[in-house]
């Protein structure tokens, strides 16, 4: 079964890398002001998992850059999302808006819906 799983995630990743969306354009100030605003944002994944390369090919498509974390290869941010989060499962988006409020968001749509809502609210301001 692992040899499978690898295999599969092995395509996965070539297919990704072979079809990745074009980043969106934008000035270098509205990206600036993008990225301080998912400054606190850091998604905990693994890369050959299909809801993480959904949500990466997402923040691709809509030019957001968080920082990317391998719950699998890396067994501090494995018990990092474990002991804070809750429980092992990617993709996780850790959304901290302060030292005290920290949110964990998991399920990929809802990561997606949520970063899209993020942008929304940035435009509106």
């Amino acid at each position: 079964m692992k040899l499978i799983r690898y295999v599969v995630g092995r395509i996965l990743l070539l297919a990704n890398f072979l079809t990745r969306p074009k980043p969106a354009i934008r000035s270098q100030v509205e990206q600036d002001e993008i990225d301080a605003a998912m400054s606190g944002m850091s998604l905990y994944q693994f890369s050959a998992c299909p809801f993480c390369v959904k949500v990466r090919r997402h923040m691709r498509r809509r030019s957001i850059n968080i920082e990317l974390r391998d719950a699998r290869d890396n067994i501090e941010i494995k018990n990092e999302l474990v002991r804070e989060g809750g429980k092992h499962m990617v993709p996780c988006l850790r959304i901290e808006t302060d030292a005290e409020n920290v949110k964990w968001l998991y399920e990929s749509n809802d990561i997606c819906a949520f970063l899209d809502s993020e942008l929304d609210r940035l435009k509106s301001t």
